[in-house]
């Protein structure tokens, strides 16, 4: 396990980047972009920390994360303005 410090840097775009492991506690990812990122195992991420960011389309997560995700916020998982009645609750 590492520790990250994402900061207070809204905008940045981490796509395609391994967070495996990552210590994400209170981490801000208000406005993060994780397109294609993977953050299986990112430890203490949290469905509030995800609702903030831009968007996750693409990226690996844990199966109950993402099912709260297709529940709640399945817009970020898809691209902007794309409908696809598989991933609706």
């Amino acid at each position: 396990m590492f520790n990250i410090n994402l900061g207070n840097f809204g905008g940045i775009k981490l796509k395609r980047k391994n967070l495996i492991g990552a210590e994400l506690t209170n981490a801000d990812l208000k406005e993060y972009y994780f397109e294609g990122a993977n953050l299986r195992d990112a430890h203490n991420l949290s469905l509030d920390q995800l609702s903030e960011v831009q968007t996750l389309q693409g990226a690996k997560l844990n199966e109950e994360l993402l099912k709260s995700l297709k529940e709640d916020y399945y817009t970020l998982l898809v691209p902007e303005n794309y409908v696809n009645e598989d991933l609706l609750p």
